[in-house]
């Protein structure tokens, strides 16, 4: 059981039978690609092929989009920001505030581009399961500890959760009822605290025990990732498309509202 939800790993869909390996090199890139884009053309292309991808997925539209809102929430902040500040033509004027058509630009660009990896990444990444996914980064020949960090972090965010929550218990217990006082603010620091220590403690008897019995940095495991046909297919798809992207974006300049 973990505190990290796992809601779209299962599924009978084409993008939930792919092997991780691939989906994984092929999100990797396509974010890579996106964070460089600087044209409309090539993001626009890029949120197509994603909202494709999803589609492929056939995930819970409800639960990607409550995750697309949490995304938009701090975008929301970069509209209220970037167009009051970014340099260029005023096109509105509120008093002492003036709008530029290149900050609704970048912004724009900037929304777009967030969505497309998010997309991407709930339909490629979030269909595998993260013990999968740790497994599939190794076999990527990522660095171990890299590995190890996202597998531990999995594994014991719920013990933290609960750890959390007991001591949370604890005080209520106690009596204690928060109130804009310095008497909450130190019990909320004691907390934090106790959680860090507590949490310290816990993975340094965790890794003797591992010691104990013989760990030596290496996780086995009886899966073995299988490359099929499909597998193949899609990857010569996609690098066939991420190429289209790039080149829309390097290529054709005339073509793109440029910043």
């Amino acid at each position: 059981m973990s505190a990290i939800g796992e809601p779209f790993s299962e599924g009978a869909s084409l993008a939930h039978r792919l092997d991780p390996r691939g989906k994984v090199v092929v999100a990797a890139l396509f974010a890579v690609l996106m964070a460089v884009a600087q044209t409309y053309v090539a993001t626009l292309a890029g949120l197509a092929l994603a909202l494709i991808c999803l589609a492929l997925a056939r995930l819970p539209l409800k639960k990607v989009v409550a995750r697309l809102l949490v995304v938009n929430s701090f975008i929301f902040f970069l509209w209220v920001v970037l167009p009051l500040t970014y340099p260029g033509e005023v096109i509105w004027r509120f008093g002492p505030l003036a709008v530029s058509r290149q900050g609704l630009i970048y912004t724009g660009l900037i929304t777009l581009k967030s969505n497309a990896i998010i997309i991407a990444l709930i339909a490629l990444v979030a269909t595998v399961p993260v013990v999968t996914l740790g497994q599939a980064l190794h076999n990527l020949r990522l660095p171990d500890k890299l590995c190890h960090l996202l597998l531990f972090t999995y594994r014991y965010l719920y013990v933290f959760e609960q750890e959390y929550h007991r001591l949370v218990q604890a005080i209520k217990i106690r009596g204690f009822q928060p109130r804009t006082n310095l008497h909450t603010y130190r019990t909320y620091a004691y907390l934090a605290a106790m959680l860090l220590v507590r949490s310290y403690d816990r993975a340094d008897r965790v890794f003797q025990a591992m010691l104990c019995r013989g760990f030596h940095g290496v996780f086995y495991s009886l899966r073995t990732f299988s490359w099929q046909r499909r597998d193949g297919v899609f990857m010569v798809a996609s690098m066939l498309v991420l190429m289209t992207l790039g080149y829309l974006e390097w290529r054709m300049p005339s073509l793109p509202v440029r910043i």
